[in-house]
């Protein structure tokens, strides 16, 4: 997300307040970041699909594969 978004780490870790260590550490599964600070980076990162999946601390892969596209259609109200 962070790549996607344009950010380096340097620039994600100033947004977050964190070192740019723990930043590489988390992107590589050597760190655990704390709740508040993954909503914080999906909101830094303009990644509102994944600040829905944690908000509704669902996968969004399993509820369409449970589903399916219709069901994720009418879930949403129809705006797709």
């Amino acid at each position: 997300m962070r790549k996607e978004a344009g950010l380096s780490q340097e620039d994600m870790a100033h947004a977050l307040h964190m070192s740019i260590s723990n930043i590489s550490r988390f992107e590589t599964n050597k760190y655990d970041i704390r709740g508040i600070d993954l909503i914080k980076w999906c909101k830094i990162t303009n990644n509102p699909d994944m600040l829905m999946v944690l908000y509704a601390a669902t996968d969004v892969v399993t509820t369409l594969a449970a589903t399916g596209l219709t069901g994720f259609i009418s879930i949403l109200g129809g705006f797709l």
